[in-house]
Formats: C-alpha cells, sequence, structure tokens
C-alpha cells in the first residue's frame, strides 16, 4: 500500500552516500548507488527500514526509487526524500506478467493419471527483474516457471514447457510471483480432470497424494475444517492444494454467484498449512491471511489495462483492492511438523483462483478460466 519512496544523503564530496529505505534485497540497495556513483560498496550506508509493503516492487536489480534520491541529493549537496505519488506509482509499476496455458493428461488403462503437459506461454520477467542472474542461467526465465509441474502429485510422466513472448511490457514478480498464475491452470486442470471423470476433486487429489503423507495431512485437515461433503444451498465449494517450496498448503472456498450481476461472494475461506518447524505461530497465520486476502484481490478485481501504451488506472477509485466488507471470514489452521522450515510470506496466494474457479463450477457447472473473475467475465460465462 506504501508508495515508493526513500531518502538519500550523498557526501559533499560524492565519495560516500547514506540511505533510508525499505528493501527486499539490502545487497542490492548498496550495489546500484555505489554504482551510479562509482564509489565502493562500502561507501553505501544502508539504513534498512520496515516497509509497507514490498511483494516484489521493491526488489529490482535497478532499485530506481532509491536512485531517484542518490542523484537528487548529488545534484543539490543536501539531502533528499523521494515519495512517488500513488499515481506514479500505478503508471510505472512492474506489472505481472500476461500468461497463457495449455495442458492435457494422459491415463494408463486402469483409469491412473500417468502424463502431465503444460505449456506456458508468458512474457519474460528475468529481463527487467534482474538481468544479471537472467543471463547468468543463460536466458532461462526460471522466475516465470515456477509453480508449472504438479509438484506432489504422483505424475510418474511429466512435461512443462515455456514459450517467451515479448510484449515489450515492463513485467516483475508479483506475491506468490509465477505460482499464482501457473498453479490457478494446474489446479483448475486437476478439477477438470476429476469433474470430468466423475470423481470428488478431494478424493482424486488425495489418491493422487498418496506418496506425499505431509501433502495428505494437509488436504484431509482443510476438509475437515469445511466440512466438505455437506450440502449448501445457493453455495459451492471448490479445493486447492500446493507444494510451495516444500510448505503444504490446502484451501478450499465457499462462494455464491449472483447470476443477474455476475458478481461472485466469497462467504468462508479455509486453508491448512504445514511449513514444517513453526517458529512463530501467530506470525504464521497473519502472513497467510494477508495471503489470502491478496489472492481475493488478484482473483476478483485487481486489473492493469492498456491503452495507446498508456496505463489508465490511477489510484485505488479505479484500481481496486478487496474492501473490509469483501473479505470473507479467514480459517487458518498451522499443522506443526518437525520438518524445516520452508516459509509462509505468500504459499496461499496462490490458492484463491483456482479454489474460487472451482466452488464456482461445483454450483454452476461453468468453469471460469480467465483472472480476475470481472462481473462481465462471469456473466459472459454463464450465458
Amino acid at each position: 500500500m506504501e508508495p515508493l519512496n526513500a531518502i538519500a544523503s550523498v557526501s559533499p564530496s560524492g565519495d560516500a552516500v547514506e540511505i533510508w529505505a525499505g528493501t527486499q534485497s539490502q545487497s542490492i540497495a548498496c550495489e546500484a548507488p555505489a554504482k551510479v556513483l562509482g564509489i565502493a560498496r562500502d561507501k553505501v550506508k544502508l539504513h534498512d527500514m520496515l516497509m509497507g509493503g514490498g511483494f516484489g516492487r521493491r526488489g529490482n536489480r535497478d532499485v530506481e526509487f532509491i536512485i531517484d534520491a542518490v542523484l537528487l541529493s548529488k545534484e543539490t549537496g543536501r539531502p533528499v526524500k523521494v515519495m512517488w505519488t500513488r499515481e506514479d506509482d500505478v503508471h510505472n509499476g512492474r506489472f505481472r506478467p500476461i500468461s497463457a496455458h495449455y495442458l492435457k493428461a494422459g491415463f494408463d488403462p486402469s483409469g491412473k493419471l500417468t502424463a502431465w503437459h503444460h505449456r506456458i506461454a508468458v512474457d519474460r520477467v528475468g529481463p527487467y527483474m534482474d538481468p544479471v542472474r537472467y543471463q547468468q542461467s543463460g536466458g532461462k526465465d526460471f522466475i516465470a516457471m515456477l509453480g508449472g509441474e504438479p509438484r506432489g502429485y504422483d505424475v510418474p510422466h511429466q512435461l512443462v514447457e515455456q514459450l517467451y513472448r515479448d510484449t515489450g511490457v515492463r513485467t516483475n514478480p508479483l506475491r506468490g510471483i509465477s505460482f499464482t498464475a501457473n498453479k490457478f491452470a494446474a489446479e483448475t486442470f486437476i478439477d477438470e480432470i476429476a469433474v470430468k471423470r466423475g470423481v470428488d476433486p478431494l478424493k482424486f487429489r488425495l489418491e493422487l497424494l498418496q506418496k506425499t503423507p505431509r501433502a495428505v495431512a494437509v488436504v484431509e485437515r482443510v476438509a475437515e475444517m469445511a466440512n466438505w461433503g455437506k450440502a449448501r444451498e445457493g453455495r459451492g465449494l471448490g479445493i486447492a492444494f500446493i507444494d510451495y517450496s516444500g510448505s503444504q498448503v490446502a484451501g478450499i472456498a465457499e462462494v455464491s454467484v449472483d447470476r443477474a450481476s455476475g458478481q461472485i461472494k466469497v462467504h468462508n475461506f479455509w486453508c491448512a498449512i504445514d511449513c514444517g518447524v513453526a517458529v512463530q505461530p501467530d506470525n504464521v497465520v497473519a502472513q497467510t491471511e494477508s495471503s489470502i486476502v491478496y489472492g481475493l484481490g488478484m482473483s476478483l478485481i485487481e486489473r492493469i489495462t492498456v491503452k495507446d501504451g498508456v496505463v489508465e488506472q490511477s489510484n485505488f477509485y479505479d484500481y481496486r483492492v478487496p474492501r473490509m466488507n469483501e473479505v470473507p471470514p479467514m480459517h487458518v489452521e498451522v499443522i506443526a511438523t518437525d520438518n524445516h522450515p520452508t516459509g509462509v510470506g505468500q504459499m496461499a496466494t496462490p490458492l484463491i483462483a483456482p479454489a474460487i474457479s472451482s466452488a464456482v463450477m461445483q454450483l454452476t457447472g461453468v468453469r471460469l478460466r480467465h483472472t480476475p473473475f470481472t462481473p462481465e467475465r462471469v456473466k459472459a460465462a454463464l450465458g
């Protein structure tokens, strides 16, 4: 929620700089100003401040919001505080890449899922976010492909392909990184397979996860929390599971749909997470709730449009984020284990879109495949 900002004070001789900024990469926040000023890195003193939100935007290698303050301080010979306006922040954002997905599944004679093909067409992220690591990888854009494989599921033959698109849009990781888009496609497809084969989506996942006991535990627990299988008049349930960097996360959304307006309402969201040793369980719950809210925004309303090369949104009046009255009760349970800690910062965000899509499918028989699920898109799908 915090616009980009930084304070810099370049020494009168120009051979040192002191910086106050919130950053997701302290090393880069020192390295980039040193390069711009032509000074040694140890001549950069960084005061790492708390951030009012980062989510990928404060980790770019060029950290331009810091460089703005550094160059202005050098030019004026005094400390300078730079704070972007909300409008500048939105207009000059670095956006999550557009992607399109093609998935195909193969089965053996007994009906077991044995082959998985996921082809992803996506804008490059690495050249904008971190060109150094992108070049070191030989031009492979791993950061756009995370979550493309059905990790945790017992599928012996897997092929995940990347087709680059170069639209010229300046892209960036966004909370959940590429898991958010890639798992939306993958988990929705898992649900489609189950529905097409006449198998309960929960049961289908549990069968595929039998070799991953920790995954089974979170899926079974979230099903118990949500009372999966209980009929709810006018409402549908959808489930999603993710192995995110070793953290096992499962979620269930309870939704209703106003067919006249196309408006989706999420009434409850249940989530179970096994992130290994939970050092601070209360913080795990808080981070997971935050991830859910973020996922709700990206799934239902948050959208950037570009016309004639210009971003059309300016502020929160036309780039909407979830309001308090739009956030459902969130029921989060941490399953404590003695496994190595594997992270919680954004693990639940990619659950939301596939869970909502599958809940709408259960309720209406219509599959939503394009996020965000705006009322216009929902009405068109239902129509």
